[in-house]
């Protein structure tokens, strides 16, 4: 009897855990911005702009067999070419006073005839005060110093043989008024009209003189010279030729 009324008790209840509402999207989900880079100095931009030649050279290096060494470093810094020195720049080094024909050879129109007409004059005033002899001395301590100051201004200035640079044309033109003196006045111009000549056109051997030194330092400060002697020796072989 107690079979028949048994009831049978239900399983227990499984507890389930609720589930989690799903994340709230946006319409629009904003993507965070890195972080700004910082800007590069400007070694490194050269740095950069070296890396595909670097890897060329290394290529070159290979492909030739050659053991790699570093290509020459650029500076980062470039310094732009002085093509109208002023009077600051002048005054700035005693080379650059000494190779600007202290301060002919800033004229805007022909700096070298003015340097010339400079030289001109500074040798009328020195034989006012020195003999012969000591013209000639002066003159010869002008080509070293000349050369050296030639070769000081046309670096900073970062031209080669830059118009205005003019003690080339001031010690040439001291040798010819040196070697025809005593001469007239007429005489002098005429010289000077021949150098002149000589010196702007550059005929023949002139030219050949021009182009035998170029660059900086030393050989491009001789070469800057060279040339304005050649005219100058051009002009004394004319009159030379002349008074034969």
């Amino acid at each position: 009897m107690r079979m028949l009324f048994w009831k049978p008790t239900p399983p227990p209840a499984v507890q389930t855990a609720p589930l989690a509402a799903p994340p709230t999207v946006s319409a629009v989900s904003p993507i965070a911005s890195p972080a700004s880079a910082p800007e590069p100095t400007p070694a490194q931009q050269v740095a950069q702009l070296a890396l595909p030649f670097s890897s060329e050279y290394a290529a070159l290096n290979t492909a030739t067999g050659s053991a790699p060494s570093a290509p020459p470093a650029t500076s980062p810094s470039v310094h732009p070419s002085v093509l109208r020195p002023t009077a600051r720049f002048m005054l700035s080094h005693p080379a650059h006073l000494i190779a600007l024909g202290f301060g002919s050879g800033l004229s805007r129109i022909a700096p070298g005839t003015a340097g010339t007409l400079w030289a001109w004059a500074a040798f009328v005033v020195m034989q006012l005060y020195l003999s012969p002899l000591q013209i000639g001395w002066v003159i010869a301590a002008s080509l070293p110093i000349g050369w050296w100051a030639c070769t000081v201004c046309a670096r900073n200035m970062r031209v080669m043989d830059p118009g205005s640079i003019v003690w080339d044309e001031v010690i040439a033109f001291w040798i010819i008024l040196w070697m025809i003196a005593p001469a007239s006045l007429w005489a002098q111009g005429a010289a000077f009209v021949l150098f002149r000549f000589f010196d702007a056109v550059k005929p023949g051997p002139v030219a050949w003189a021009d182009s035998l030194f170029k660059g900086f330092g030393a050989k491009g400060g001789w070469g800057i010279i060279f040339d304005d002697l050649v005219a100058a020796a051009c002009t004394l072989l004319v009159i030379a030729l002349w008074q034969f």
